[in-house]
């Protein structure tokens, strides 16, 4: 039989980033209905398809195109999930395979700058909704909320710090927690309320609302150009989660329970979504003569202490649960993959939530020049960062990973390539990536620029395949999760190992 456990090198290994064992495997298929469900709640996509209907799209085609976008997500989805679930690893340690050993850095260090700046700007909208519900529950208040200093009111300060210190509790108590959290706040409550907001509104406009019409009367051509737009645009914003969608699916303890999962939770639910974010917009248009496509402004328009109130907390809720779900879990695990002797997924959140104070979120999310020449050159990326992953695990591997291998810096590994690092998937970024931000920032491509990340996952996956074609491995495609002696080893400290996860009582 094996021999012992192969020590795991202490520069790519704490008990975080390891397989994850079969007693925390915990994310069944309402787990994973519950992370879509926190993470497509978010006010940017309820203003994303109520704008598709305010620029003359026709209801029905906006909920075609967003089906059409997330049936595309959930394609990339399960394909990482697959990846994910079989070797148990987070997402910087999976792209070990194909990075390098130290090369995974790359993409992991990438996808976590964008989702700090997420993260910033996440925690001060809902900021922004704690200011609303100060002044409507006591309007003295209103007297913090002029002056202040670095772009921000006193009380817009305070706010501030108060949404970060809450997030940040709940955060550093590790994924179970969060899991615990979403299953039963973040998910299901901005449902209750948006539900409860497109009845009122459905009242008041007598039932008064066209799926047909177009408000702008667009013609058949520029309504299909706005549909493909809409789709390309639709799979652009979460192609994040596609990147780091393993952080997730290790922890689940069957294929069933991710596919499933990604069934209810993109093409049924963020469907639905999309229908009450547009039912609402229409009935705008009747109720108040203008179709309003931000929901905090139709709070305030109700002119209703409780409805403000209500609202408010909930936005609060639901941009919480975003940020928990796209912008912490994956910079916790690249901080932690930088540096696993100093940092482990909590370490490693804290630093995602102190980076997120010092870059004054506030200031990116006011310059339309930041949000589109830096975060759009980072979306950019995102295309030949998942086709590298997707083109190794299956083109390349066949899904033949060696979990020990990830966490051995032994020249001889079977990722340690050179020095830690896998020129080919440089070589095939590099260039990629390039030819994706020209596209998605010049202002003479702007037509094709929501179409960036098709050429660069295409461009990437294409050379990435053949720069490596050599090294092909041939047979099916195995299910069973992948064995690690790291992973057993670690199972011997279980005690250790919940503690450590924050898991135990009292903790």
């Amino acid at each position: 039989g094996p021999g012992p456990a192969p020590d795991p090198d202490p520069r790519l290994h704490n008990a975080d980033l390891a397989p994850a064992p079969a007693a925390e495997r915990r994310w069944g298929t309402y787990s994973i209905f519950a992370m879509w469900m926190s993470d497509t709640h978010a006010i940017s996509n309820y203003a994303f398809a109520a704008s598709l209907f305010v620029i003359g799209l026709p209801a029905w085609e906006v909920f075609l195109s967003l089906l059409v976008g997330v049936l595309v997500l959930q394609w990339f989805m399960n394909r990482m999930g697959h990846a994910g679930h079989r070797t148990g690893v987070p997402f910087p340690v999976l792209a070990r395979a194909s990075w390098g050993i130290y090369g995974a850095n790359i993409p992991a260090l990438l996808r976590a700058v964008m989702a700090v700046a997420w993260y910033g700007i996440q925690t001060w909208l809902a900021s922004k909704a704690l200011v609303l519900l100060g002044i409507q529950v006591a309007p003295s208040l209103a007297g913090l909320d002029t002056g202040g200093f670095l772009g921000q009111t006193t009380l817009g300060w305070i706010s501030f710090l108060v949404m970060w210190g809450l997030q940040a509790l709940l955060l550093t108590r590790g994924m179970e927690f969060i899991r615990r959290v979403q299953d039963f706040a973040t998910g299901p409550v901005v449902w209750v309320v948006m539900l409860a907001l497109a009845g009122w509104l459905l009242v008041k406009a007598g039932g008064d609302i066209s799926l047909t019409r177009s408000l702008t009367g667009l013609s058949a051509g520029e309504q299909f150009h706005q549909s493909a737009v809409a789709v390309a645009l639709t799979v652009a914003t979460f192609l994040t989660l596609a990147l780091n969608y393993a952080d997730f699916a290790r922890f689940t303890p069957d294929h069933r329970s991710y596919r499933r999962g990604n069934l209810w939770g993109l093409p049924v639910n963020f469907t639905a979504f999309a229908v009450a974010a547009v039912l609402m917009t229409a009935g705008t248009v009747s109720v108040f003569g203008e179709a309003i496509s931000d929901p905090v402004e139709v709070i305030h328009r109700i002119d209703n202490p409780w409805v403000t109130v209500i609202g408010a907390v909930s936005f609060m809720i639901a941009t919480v649960g975003i940020n928990v779900v796209a912008n912490f879990v994956s910079p916790a695990y690249d901080f932690a993959n930088l540096a696993p002797k100093y940092l482990d997924f909590k370490r490693g959140g804290m630093v995602t939530a102190l980076l997120a104070i010092v870059v004054m979120p506030w200031k990116l999310y006011s310059s339309p020049v930041i949000i589109q020449y830096f975060l759009g050159a980072l979306g950019a990326f995102l295309g030949p960062l998942v086709a590298v992953l997707l083109v190794d695990y299956y083109l390349i591997r066949r899904g033949r990973i060696d979990v020990d291998a990830l966490f051995t810096a032994d020249p001889g590994g079977a990722y340690h390539y050179r020095r830690g690092y896998n020129m080919r998937a440089v070589a095939a970024f590099v260039p990629s990536a390039a030819v994706c931000a020209v596209l998605a920032l010049v202002p003479a491509f702007s037509a094709v620029a929501p179409f960036s990340w098709i050429v660069g996952l295409l461009l990437g996956g294409g050379l990435y395949y053949a720069l490596s074609a050599h090294r092909r491995e041939h047979g099916e495609l195995a299910h069973e999760v992948l064995p690690s002696r790291v992973g057993a080893a670690q199972e011997g400290t279980s005690g250790e190992r919940a503690e450590h996860a924050g898991l135990t009582e009292g903790s």
